[in-house]
């Protein structure tokens, strides 16, 4: 007498985790370095170089210039941080508390004007905080 035992077959969701989770690797891969682009080349730079643009919204606010180079040398850390695996969470969680910061300064010093555009950065932000959570858990226990 022969017995067939039936062998186990993959299920049609476990083949298609694989190339899935591929893809939200890649998306939160150029999330961040778009990111790490923008917070260094668009934001961080013109402040580091005192350009007329970046002095003029940091004379409105009525702070000096050295909150404007702290303003940028965060900025270029946090862009650091965003392409450095280990770091990339914790540079997304502190440039979103970065972000509302900047977003109460709009409100009151800059009365509204453009107060909308931290969130636009946040929400990619966010998924980068969220994708990267194990590791800077991780990192936190140390």
């Amino acid at each position: 007498m022969t017995s067939t035992t039936p062998t186990a077959q993959p299920t049609q969701p476990a083949q298609s985790a694989a190339p899935a989770k591929k893809a939200v690797v890649r998306t939160v891969w150029t999330l961040r370095v778009l990111l790490a682009l923008f917070f260094a080349l668009a934001s961080a730079l013109p402040k580091l170089l005192a350009l007329p643009a970046a002095t003029t919204v940091f004379d409105a606010i009525g702070v000096g210039d050295w909150f404007m180079y702290l303003t940028g040398a965060v900025e270029l850390a946090g862009a650091i941080g965003l392409l450095l695996p280990r770091w990339a969470g914790p540079a997304a969680t502190a440039l979103i508390a970065f972000l509302l910061c900047a977003f109460v300064t709009q409100l009151t010093a800059m009365h509204g004007e453009n107060a909308g555009t931290p969130f636009l950065f946040m929400v990619p932000l966010a998924v980068i905080a969220w994708h990267c959570r194990t590791e800077t858990v991780r990192l936190l226990r140390r």
